[in-house]
Order: structure tokens, then sequence, then C-alpha cells
């Protein structure tokens, strides 16, 4: 069900909207899914340097892999945007045999 509109989707669709949760949930925020989500969002408040780029490219690889098995990521490319706590993710990866590329201005910025 696409979480805006309440409607069926299906294929990438459903796919980038999953992808778009796990990234952006909290790790530990759901109850009865502690392991559920990333440390993304946590880690747009740190220094945008090579260090975070690196954690960042970890958290975004290891909760794809652990939370969505139709996808098999191949490659994950971050900019961080002009104003501190902002980010880009691109994506490039495997889905249901086929290559396909994944890009999205998610709105990932640091906790509050």
């Amino acid at each position: 069900m696409d979480r805006t509109t309440g409607r069926r989707i299906t294929g990438i669709a459903h796919l980038r909207q999953s992808i778009v949760d796990i990234l952006t949930t909290p790790l530990g925020s759901r109850l009865e899914r502690r392991t559920y989500g990333s440390i993304l969002l946590s880690l747009m408040d740190a220094p945008a340097n090579s260090i975070t780029r690196l954690r960042c490219y970890a958290a975004i690889a290891s909760a794809l892999m652990n939370w969505e098995p139709r996808l098999r990521v191949t490659r994950v490319g971050l900019d961080f945007g002009p104003d501190p706590g902002q980010a880009t993710l691109a994506l490039e990866g495997d889905y249901k045999g086929r290559s396909v590329s994944l890009s999205a201005a998610l709105p990932l910025r640091g906790a509050a």
C-alpha cells in the first residue's frame, strides 16, 4: 500500500517505498522490531567528512541487507547537501535478477 495515497503499489515503486522506510526509521524505534531500521539519520549530524561518509555507506548497506531481501545493493552514493545535516542518496543494485538504479533525494536530516 502506498503510504501517501493508500492505493496498491508493486514492483519498483514498492521497493523504493520500502527502502525509504527502512533508512528513515531510527534503529530501535519500533517496539516489536527493535532491530528494524538504520542508524543513518543519527549520522546526519556528524561532521561531513570521509569517515562519516563511510559510516553512512555501511549503515545503508547493512540495513538494506537485513530488511530488504528483494534488493542486492551494488553501489551506494551519498552527496551531502548544502546545509548541514542534509544528504541525497543514490542506490544501484539487483532487483529480482534485473539491474536497477534508484536515485532519490531523500530528506535525510539529522535527528532533532
